[in-house]
Protein backbone atom coordinates (compact mmCIF):
# COMPACT_ATOMS: atom_id res chain seq x y z
CA UNK A 1 0.00 0.00 0.00
CA UNK A 2 2.64 2.12 0.92
CA UNK A 3 4.14 2.08 -3.07
CA UNK A 4 0.89 3.40 -4.50
CA UNK A 5 0.73 6.16 -1.70
CA UNK A 6 3.55 7.42 -3.54
CA UNK A 7 2.43 7.88 -7.04
CA UNK A 8 1.00 10.95 -8.29
CA UNK A 9 -2.77 11.81 -9.24
CA UNK A 10 -3.28 11.07 -12.61
CA UNK A 11 -6.18 13.41 -13.97
CA UNK A 12 -8.30 12.42 -17.14
CA UNK A 13 -9.85 14.44 -19.24
CA UNK A 14 -12.46 13.31 -21.84
CA UNK A 15 -14.99 14.25 -24.15
CA UNK A 16 -17.00 12.45 -26.46
CA UNK A 17 -19.09 13.81 -30.05
CA UNK A 18 -21.55 12.13 -32.65
CA UNK A 19 -22.50 14.02 -35.99
CA UNK A 20 -26.51 13.10 -36.00
CA UNK A 21 -26.60 11.38 -32.93
CA UNK A 22 -27.09 8.51 -33.77
CA UNK A 23 -23.98 8.81 -36.54
CA UNK A 24 -20.65 8.81 -37.00
CA UNK A 25 -19.12 9.20 -33.61
CA UNK A 26 -15.42 9.30 -31.59
CA UNK A 27 -14.11 9.99 -28.55
CA UNK A 28 -10.61 12.09 -27.34
CA UNK A 29 -9.30 11.71 -24.43
CA UNK A 30 -6.36 13.60 -22.53
CA UNK A 31 -4.33 11.75 -19.67
CA UNK A 32 -1.86 14.05 -17.68
CA UNK A 33 0.13 12.69 -14.84
CA UNK A 34 3.80 14.37 -13.62
CA UNK A 35 4.26 16.32 -16.41
CA UNK A 36 3.55 13.59 -18.89
CA UNK A 37 0.93 13.98 -21.41
CA UNK A 38 -0.81 10.88 -23.37
CA UNK A 39 -3.73 11.42 -25.65
CA UNK A 40 -5.75 8.41 -26.82
CA UNK A 41 -8.64 8.73 -29.42
CA UNK A 42 -11.04 6.67 -31.59
CA UNK A 43 -14.12 6.74 -33.67
CA UNK A 44 -17.24 4.53 -35.18
CA UNK A 45 -19.42 4.85 -38.22
CA UNK A 46 -22.17 4.77 -36.36
CA UNK A 47 -23.05 5.38 -32.59
CA UNK A 48 -24.40 8.22 -30.01
CA UNK A 49 -22.72 10.74 -28.08
CA UNK A 50 -23.35 9.37 -25.03
CA UNK A 51 -21.64 6.17 -25.64
CA UNK A 52 -18.72 8.48 -26.83
CA UNK A 53 -18.65 10.16 -23.94
CA UNK A 54 -18.56 6.96 -21.62
CA UNK A 55 -16.09 4.73 -24.07
CA UNK A 56 -13.79 7.80 -23.05
CA UNK A 57 -13.75 7.45 -20.07
CA UNK A 58 -12.93 3.95 -19.85
CA UNK A 59 -10.11 4.05 -22.73
CA UNK A 60 -8.89 6.12 -20.51
CA UNK A 61 -8.76 4.50 -17.32
CA UNK A 62 -7.86 1.29 -19.79
CA UNK A 63 -4.77 3.15 -20.21
CA UNK A 64 -3.76 3.10 -16.95
CA UNK A 65 -0.74 0.90 -16.29
CA UNK A 66 -0.99 -0.18 -12.27
CA UNK A 67 -4.26 -0.37 -9.89
CA UNK A 68 -5.36 1.33 -7.19
CA UNK A 69 -4.51 5.05 -8.99
CA UNK A 70 -6.16 8.20 -7.41
CA UNK A 71 -7.83 9.23 -10.82
CA UNK A 72 -9.72 12.79 -11.29
CA UNK A 73 -11.92 12.57 -14.11
CA UNK A 74 -13.04 15.70 -15.66
CA UNK A 75 -16.09 15.62 -18.28
CA UNK A 76 -18.89 17.50 -19.53
CA UNK A 77 -21.33 15.07 -19.97
CA UNK A 78 -24.03 15.11 -17.10
CA UNK A 79 -25.11 11.79 -18.21
CA UNK A 80 -21.57 9.73 -17.25
CA UNK A 81 -20.72 12.36 -14.03
CA UNK A 82 -24.14 12.23 -12.78
CA UNK A 83 -24.30 8.30 -13.04
CA UNK A 84 -21.37 7.99 -10.72
CA UNK A 85 -22.05 11.15 -8.68
CA UNK A 86 -26.00 10.82 -8.12
CA UNK A 87 -25.53 6.86 -7.19
CA UNK A 88 -27.58 6.48 -10.94
CA UNK A 89 -24.92 3.45 -11.25
CA UNK A 90 -25.87 2.06 -7.90
CA UNK A 91 -28.76 1.47 -9.32
CA UNK A 92 -28.23 0.10 -12.25
CA UNK A 93 -26.31 -2.19 -11.08
CA UNK A 94 -29.41 -3.23 -8.47
CA UNK A 95 -31.26 -3.86 -11.14
CA UNK A 96 -29.05 -5.87 -13.15
CA UNK A 97 -29.18 -3.13 -15.79
CA UNK A 98 -32.41 -4.09 -16.93
CA UNK A 99 -33.95 -0.98 -18.86
CA UNK A 100 -30.58 0.86 -19.20
CA UNK A 101 -28.95 2.07 -22.04
CA UNK A 102 -25.38 1.06 -22.74
CA UNK A 103 -25.08 -1.33 -20.58
CA UNK A 104 -22.28 -2.92 -21.89
CA UNK A 105 -20.06 0.12 -21.32
CA UNK A 106 -21.53 0.45 -18.14
CA UNK A 107 -20.59 -3.38 -17.18
CA UNK A 108 -16.90 -2.29 -18.68
CA UNK A 109 -16.50 0.70 -17.12
CA UNK A 110 -17.58 -1.27 -13.95
CA UNK A 111 -14.07 -3.38 -13.43
CA UNK A 112 -12.07 -0.39 -13.88
CA UNK A 113 -13.98 1.94 -11.95
CA UNK A 114 -13.83 -1.02 -8.96
CA UNK A 115 -9.66 -1.33 -9.83
CA UNK A 116 -8.76 2.67 -8.33
CA UNK A 117 -9.87 5.43 -6.51
CA UNK A 118 -12.34 6.97 -9.07
CA UNK A 119 -13.39 11.10 -9.02
CA UNK A 120 -15.65 12.46 -11.41
CA UNK A 121 -15.92 16.19 -11.67
CA UNK A 122 -17.85 18.03 -14.35
CA UNK A 123 -16.42 20.65 -16.52
CA UNK A 124 -18.58 22.95 -18.71
CA UNK A 125 -17.81 22.13 -22.63
CA UNK A 126 -16.94 24.61 -25.14
CA UNK A 127 -15.80 27.04 -22.19
CA UNK A 128 -11.97 27.41 -22.93
CA UNK A 129 -11.24 24.88 -20.66
CA UNK A 130 -7.55 23.51 -23.31
CA UNK A 131 -7.91 19.84 -22.11
CA UNK A 132 -11.64 19.70 -22.50
CA UNK A 133 -10.98 21.67 -25.71
CA UNK A 134 -8.53 19.09 -26.87
CA UNK A 135 -10.70 16.28 -26.28
CA UNK A 136 -13.05 17.76 -28.28
CA UNK A 137 -11.08 17.85 -31.31
CA UNK A 138 -9.77 14.72 -30.97
CA UNK A 139 -13.14 13.33 -31.14
CA UNK A 140 -14.32 14.66 -33.78
CA UNK A 141 -11.22 14.47 -35.48
CA UNK A 142 -11.52 10.82 -35.15
CA UNK A 143 -15.18 10.73 -36.20
CA UNK A 144 -14.10 12.28 -39.82
CA UNK A 145 -11.34 9.18 -40.52
CA UNK A 146 -12.53 7.25 -43.10
CA UNK A 147 -13.13 3.63 -43.35
CA UNK A 148 -14.57 3.94 -39.23
CA UNK A 149 -15.55 0.02 -37.52
CA UNK A 150 -18.86 -0.36 -36.21
CA UNK A 151 -19.52 0.64 -32.48
CA UNK A 152 -20.62 -3.37 -32.04
CA UNK A 153 -22.38 -2.24 -29.07
CA UNK A 154 -24.77 -0.03 -30.32
CA UNK A 155 -25.65 -2.11 -32.98
CA UNK A 156 -26.99 -4.81 -30.29
CA UNK A 157 -28.86 -2.30 -28.50
CA UNK A 158 -30.42 -0.35 -31.80
CA UNK A 159 -31.61 -3.90 -32.65
CA UNK A 160 -32.97 -4.50 -29.28
CA UNK A 161 -34.71 -1.45 -28.83
CA UNK A 162 -36.36 -1.76 -32.47
CA UNK A 163 -37.94 -5.09 -31.64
Amino acid sequence: MEETQKRPVICLYTDGAASGNPGPGGFGVVLKCAGITKEISGGFAMTTNNRMELLAVIVGLEAIRWTNAEVQVWSDSTYVVKAINEGWLENWVKKDFKKVKNPDLWQRFLVLYRRHRVSFHWIKGHAGHPENERCDRLAVEAYHQKDLPQDEGYAVQDNLLNL
